[in-house]
């Protein structure tokens, strides 16, 4: 039995769909419940619902032996994982945004509200850049309004929330999408499942991609 974490939410729901396509369907998880776990002892799945942040621990720690994660998630955590596929879903971009005036003068520390301060941190180190983060867990866009920072570091979709708060985006940071990853000793010792999975999963994708 092949034990995966999937993201809670509209990623996750796509993510379980590109897996039904590739033959591990699981009937089970599309019917009302509030069951966290499903699963299909004759292709040999059992899924589970997680919190989005969560995915990297229960893979890290062997709970799960592959999952879905964001590329943001694992950059933050840095989890001692593999990093196998790109499913190319979920798309966006980390960028830093600012005011529309913002002018960064360098002779002062920057402020940077963020979610991610690891991310924030890594990449204003490579800079060089002294800064001061403010770690946020919502409405990242209302820092700079009040004055609480210079500048936030955050996901970008379509950019639309930033503008609508006279706010813009001044740097891209990294690109983004849905990863999947693999837990290292399940990578070995069920090295012939997981790649089974990996070669199925590319298949779809690269007819999605046509």
């Amino acid at each position: 039995m092949i034990n995966i974490a999937l993201p809670k939410g509209r990623l996750g729901e796509k993510a379980y769909g590109i897996f039904e396509e590739a033959g591990f369907e699981c009937p089970s998880i599309r019917e009302e419940s509030r069951k966290l776990i499903f699963e299909n002892a004759e292709v040999g799945v059992r899924y589970f619902w997680v919190k989005p942040s969560d995915v990297v621990v229960y893979v890290e720690r062997g709970a799960a032996d592959i999952g879905i994660a964001g590329k943001d998630i694992i950059l933050e955590y840095k989890p001692d994982i593999y990093e196998l596929l790109d499913l190319g879903m979920g798309k966006c971009r980390m960028a830093v945004a600012a005011k529309k005036d913002f002018c960064d003068r360098r002779d002062r520390t920057l402020r940077v509200a963020t979610k991610f301060p690891n991310i924030a941190r890594d990449y204003y180190n490579k800079q060089s850049r002294e800064i001061d983060i403010i770690k946020l867990n919502g409405s990242i866009e209302l820092a700079p309004i009040l004055e609480l920072s210079d500048v936030i570091v955050d996901i970008v979709e379509t950019g639309k929330t930033l503008y609508e708060n006279d706010l813009e985006p001044k740097q891209d940071i990294v690109d983004i999408s849905a990863r999947l990853v693999a837990n290292k000793v399940s990578h070995k010792f069920k090295n012939a499942e997981i790649n089974d999975i990996c070669k199925k999963l590319e298949k779809v994708l690269a007819q999605k991609n046509k």
